[in-house]
């Protein structure tokens, strides 16, 4: 089995944007199209890439705390599995003991991952605070490298599912680069109360509060329009 703890202070979220990005109707058809890994641009981004080195320092005390815990549980889960193991080996075999055992090792890893769950809490939310603040100006970065790259149609992808891509069509280094200008740093500590996605949110509901607040008043139904 593999380590249950896995680094999540320096795993990247999933970050919250539109997965195609277009430009104004009139300039395109003169332009080009393209992807990028927009989780890869914040990920390589000279702001994130700082967090994560702060949080190893702040958080040092938890993140050791939960590598500790982490050795411990996979060693108690390690004894629970042979012995599962052991017990479908039996000649005959009792099934219910058989039963009993896959569950008490399944019951153990449930509780042994809410547990470094828990202890890690604090430096996961850190690391996902950072890409917040990364995230809520990852659309401008998008957009400003579009422009440069003369690209009017942009597709977000996963390399992972992609088959094959040419590298001139990639502009993730460009979104990167834009990430770098916009936002050269982040803060580490969340305010208090804050909740993971919270800035992109806010970001959002200003934005539809602005688009509330430009639309021209419709009247009232039943209301006559007013004549001179």
């Amino acid at each position: 089995m593999k380590k249950i703890f896995v680094a999540s202070a320096l795993a990247v979220a999933a970050v919250s944007v539109s997965p195609m990005f277009a430009a104004p109707a009139a300039a395109q058809s003169t332009k080009g199209s393209a992807v990028a890994d927009l989780e890869a641009a914040v990920a390589q981004s000279n702001a994130y890439k700082t967090a994560l080195t702060q949080i190893g320092t702040t958080y040092k005390a938890q993140i050791d705390q939960v590598e500790t815990r982490s050795q411990t549980l996979e060693a108690e889960l390690n004894v629970l599995r042979a012995k599962a193991n052991e017990e479908a080996k039996k000649t005959p075999r009792n099934q219910a003991a058989v039963d009993a055992a896959i569950k008490a090792f399944q019951d153990k890893s449930t509780a042994a991952q809410r547990e470094l769950s828990q202890l890690s809490q604090p430096y996961d939310l850190a690391r996902t605070y950072a890409i917040d603040q990364i995230s809520v100006r990852l659309d401008e970065a998008v957009k400003a490298g579009m422009t440069k790259r003369k690209v009017d149609l942009l597709l977000s992808y996963n390399p992972q599912i992609v088959l094959a891509a040419e590298k001139n069509v990639d502009i993730t280094d460009a979104i990167v680069a834009e990430l770098n200008t916009l936002v050269p740093n982040v803060q580490i500590v969340p305010p208090a109360g804050y909740q993971p996605g919270q800035l992109m949110q806010q970001k959002n509901q200003a934005a539809a509060n602005a688009a509330r607040a430009a639309a021209p008043a419709t009247p009232a139904a039943g209301t006559a329009p007013t004549t001179r």
